[in-house]
């Protein structure tokens, strides 16, 4: 199986099933020098985990993560880091009756077709499990981003199934289970959600993300281009079916003379761009939204096949997200961060020693 890895120079390469002994990721490129503890990775796995809340999976996984090579004195080394999560809660029996059927939305038909054969329990490979070695891989990239730029990279959820939410502010997000960047919101959101795990159905959300502070001069052009890299990471994450870069798709209806951001001694005018011009950032906040589907696995019964082609009823038993955009927060922050370390370590390989007198601009960071 291929297709394992993201990023070039700062590489995370993840193994492993959703049910299998534990899950991991190989990081190899990170810098040596850099102080590194299990305790700089466990807070943003403890975001992701599930079970953190009555809306979302009730699976009980400690996510405990485990640096098995790398780092030596408490730093890091410049070797490949191995990162550990066990697996401890994983029920395989709930999945014994898809062993010949696929799940409507789920993986299960493709890689049937394209392996011959696949693990049925809880998604195997195809499983969002898979996203705690991303997040966890990304706590590296965030912190040595933040201590060699300033780099802050955050997100929040924008709308839950028809449900809206209008920003408020940054400092609402990290105290309800929504990372609804408005407080106010949060009971209707609860009552959102508990009607429709009653129904068992789900929903699907969107969600924002940026990162402050990104020098202006990263990306590669042409078909390395550093917005291309993040909606292509952003695609890899479970459930991902639409990316927009700046202003994204509302720039269909916008006239060039309103997307183009003008520029002024103080800086630009707008950021319809999202950061990135040409495929290079521009110095400005890099943002991007994602849109996630509902979730494919609900309690309602759904027509599929059987291996044999004939028809059947599927029913999804088990422990589900009724909206798995509720806990993609930190997995989008982990997605972005890592694309940003790739290509931070990039633009140093070539262009390191470039200097460019640029004055202060307000808003705005310089050059790497």
């Amino acid at each position: 199986m291929s297709g394992n890895t993201l990023g070039l120079l700062f590489a995370v390469t993840t193994f492993g099933e959703s049910h299998g002994p534990a899950i991991g990721c190989v990081v190899d490129g990170c810098p040596p020098g850099m102080t590194l503890s299990e305790a700089d990775i466990q807070p943003d796995l403890d975001r992701r985990r599930p079970g953190t809340s009555r809306h979302v999976t009730q699976r009980q996984e400690a996510d405990q993560v485990e640096i098995l090579s790398g780092v030596f004195g408490g730093q890091t080394t410049g070797t490949p880091i191995a990162l550990l999560i066990r697996n401890t809660d994983q029920r395989s029996k709930d999945y014994g009756n898809i062993l010949e059927t696929f799940r409507p939305g789920h993986a299960d038909y493709t890689y049937w077709r394209k392996y011959g054969l696949r693990d049925p329990r809880g998604g195997g490979r195809s499983s969002a499990r898979l996203t705690a070695p991303i997040v966890a891989a990304a706590a590296i990239a965030k912190k040595w981003l933040q201590q060699h730029h300033g780099i802050q990279v955050r997100g929040c959820m924008q709308q839950v199934g028809e449900v809206s939410i209008p920003f408020v502010n940054w400092e609402d997000v990290p105290g309800n289970a929504f990372c609804a960047p408005n407080a106010a919101i949060v009971p209707e959101l609860e009552a959102y959600m508990d009607a429709l795990r009653k129904t068992g159905d789900s929903c699907g959300a969107r969600l924002h993300v940026e990162a402050l502070n990104v020098p202006a001069g990263w990306g590669e052009p042409l078909y390395d281009k550093l917005d291309a890299d993040i909606a292509h990471a952003m695609m890899g994450l479970n459930a991902v079916k639409g990316v927009e870069i700046g202003a994204g798709f509302a720039s269909v209806a916008q006239k060039g003379s309103e997307h183009g951001d003008e520029l002024t001694p103080q800086g630009f005018v707008g950021n319809n761009a999202g950061g990135v011009l040409g495929g290079i950032s521009s110095g400005q906040r890099v943002t991007v939204s994602i849109a996630i589907k509902p979730t494919s696995s609900i309690r309602l019964p759904r027509r599929s096949i059987d291996r044999a082609g004939q028809p059947t009823v599927v029913e999804t038993f088990g422990r589900h997200d009724p909206c798995v955009g509720l806990r993609a927060t930190p997995i989008v922050e982990a997605l972005l961060a890592i694309v940003l370390m790739d290509h931070a370590l990039r633009h140093r390989a070539q262009c390191g020693d470039v200097r460019i007198d640029v004055p202060p601009i307000p808003g705005q960071a310089g050059c790497a």
